[in-house]
Order: C-alpha cells, then sequence, then structure tokens
C-alpha cells in the first residue's frame, strides 16, 4: 500500500471541481489487489452478500466485509480518512453543516451515537453482462461525503466494459456525466451524496450518483471504501 506517493492536493482539486479524482499512483500493487480480490471468495470474510439483480440495483454481487476488517482493508480505511478529512470538513462549512472528526476512530463513535455500527467497506464482483445502477451509499444519518474505490482487476485483460460512471445532478440544469476507468491498483475518489459549487448567490449543492457501465467480457473486481458505517 502506498499513499503517500499520491499527490493529495491535485486529487482534491479534482474533487472539488468534478466531484471525482483518480489517484496519480497506484495505491496497491498487483499482488496486494490479487490477494484482495480472491477474499471474495473467503465467505468467512462477510456479514453480507447482496445479489444486485434479486433487488434490481444491476447485474452482479457485491459483499460487505465483517468486523474485524481483514488488515489491508482497515489500513486503507483508517489512513485514507485524515487525508479527505480536511476536504469534507471545507464543504461542511460551505454549506453550513457539522464538521467531520480529524481520526476516522472519532467518524465511527459519531456513526455509533447514531446506531451505524455495521461496517460498510465491501467488494464488488462483475461477470459478462454485468453492470450497476446509479445510486448513492447513505446508510444512515452520518453520512461522509467522500468515498474511495480501488481498482483489483485489469481493464483490457481481467475484463472489457465496465467503466465506473458519474453523474453529476446540477440545480436547474441538465445533468452531466462522466466515465472512467482507472488501472489495476488506482483509486477513485469521489462524492458519495453532495458537494458544493460556487454560484452568484454563494454556494449550492450539486448531487452526484455513480454506477458501473456493463462489463462484456471477463471478471471486473473492485474494492469499496466507505469511510461511515451503517445502521
Amino acid at each position: 500500500m502506498d499513499l503517500d506517493g499520491i499527490d493529495w492536493d491535485a486529487l482534491s482539486d479534482g474533487v472539488g471541481r468534478r466531484g471525482f479524482g483518480v489517484t496519480s499512483t497506484p495505491v496497491l500493487d498487483a499482488t496486494e489487489c490479487d490477494e484482495l480480490a480472491a477474499t471474495f471468495d473467503n465467505d468467512a470474510l462477510f456479514r453480507s452478500t447482496i445479489d444486485m439483480a434479486r433487488y434490481r440495483f444491476g447485474e452482479g454481487c457485491y459483499r460487505y466485509y465483517a468486523s474485524p476488517l481483514p488488515p489491508l482493508v482497515q489500513e486503507l480505511r483508517t489512513e485514507t480518512y485524515p487525508r479527505l478529512a480536511p476536504v469534507a470538513s471545507a464543504w461542511a462549512e460551505m454549506l453550513g453543516e457539522p464538521s467531520f472528526p480529524p481520526s476516522h476512530a472519532e467518524l465511527l463513535e459519531r456513526c455509533a451515537a447514531h446506531g451505524q455500527t455495521r461496517p460498510t467497506p465491501l467488494i464488488l464482483r462483475y461477470t459478462a453482462g454485468g453492470w450497476n445502477a446509479l445510486h448513492q451509499d447513505l446508510y444512515g444519518d452520518v453520512v461522509f461525503p467522500l468515498q474511495f474505490a480501488i481498482a483489483l482487476s485489469r481493464p483490457g485483460f481481467d475484463f472489457d466494459g465496465g467503466e465506473t460512471l458519474f453523474v453529476e445532478q446540477r440545480p436547474r440544469a441538465q445533468s452531466r456525466g462522466h466515465a472512467v476507468m482507472p488501472a489495476q491498483g488506482y483509486g477513485v475518489v469521489f462524492t458519495t451524496r453532495v458537494r458544493p459549487e460556487m454560484g452568484t448567490r454563494g454556494p449550492y449543492r450539486v448531487a452526484m450518483r455513480h454506477g458501473v457501465s456493463t462489463v462484456t467480457r471477463g471478471d471486473r473486481r473492485t474494492l469499496g471504501i466507505i469511510f461511515h458505517d451503517a445502521e
């Protein structure tokens, strides 16, 4: 795992302007990606498994890790959070909302006080024909405004298609879409629910949803790091 090599200022700037940003360098090496991808098949590591088709979320499967989280997943969640908390608190200030604590442990305490105690990091798997509808990952009253996804599979080798999709719902304007395809080991930081945009009358909220386009071949696996816990 390498978080120190990432240009966090540039990443934060991209998230502020577009609602998402791709890391400048890999977060995980190929071995770490393969090891995490393989955890999908270990039932003992997970608290819940969701078949997307059953709930009309798309086609594919995702699994929420149980507590305690695998060490690498725990480290990613704990060490990435303080690099994003200043951005989250700056957004909250612009929108007139409470700021976020500097440590992830303190955020989890806030979650627990609102009845949110179930861990939310997850791994997602799509095979040919798989896709994920546009959505937001909320889970309760406490919502950290940023989340982190890391590509575990190799686009063009392990799978084709399956772009990560982001759609901004701008007030009084047509929605704007983006599609990104991070290489194996690279991460994407993106808006969980809303981000602030400065208008002529001050800041306003821009909502964002995310999803995955149809995988046309192979096996696509992604690690999702959501910082707030679930009810």
